[in-house]
């Protein structure tokens, strides 16, 4: 029988909350965030030991371009990377927020790999 969205989002939600007790971002190597909605993907660079965004980017920006939410998402990745160069990172911690490591969230983890930064 399958799931409803009601059962998937709290299994999304535990799996992130598993994935948070461990994982930690500082200014040095900040926490590369996604969040992926029905329509939009977003990323951000977190230093969780000020609770500061060092960088963001999503498919709101208009910087980003492509047909598919696939091609979407890895130029999001790029914009990103580029914008966490000028701020000086290059060393990240990837955190995919419970989403599977697949499609647009691969996408986007390929996107910031090819703009340089390193995870």
């Amino acid at each position: 029988m399958p799931k409803g969205k009601k059962e998937k989002v709290e299994r999304r939600q535990r799996i992130h909350d598993s994935i948070r007790e461990t994982m930690f971002g500082t200014s040095v190597r900040p926490r590369l965030s996604v969040y992926r909605s029905n329509k939009y993907i977003y990323a951000q660079l977190i230093d969780d030991m000020k609770g500061h965004t060092l960088a963001s980017a999503s498919t709101l920006a208009d910087d980003v371009e492509g047909e598919s939410p696939t091609e979407q998402s890895r130029a999001v990745g790029t914009l990103l990377a580029e914008r966490a160069q000028e701020a000086g990172i290059e060393e990240i911690v990837f955190d995919r927020s419970g989403y599977k490591y697949q499609g647009r969230v691969q996408a986007l983890a390929e996107g910031a790999r090819d703009g340089g930064l390193q995870f």
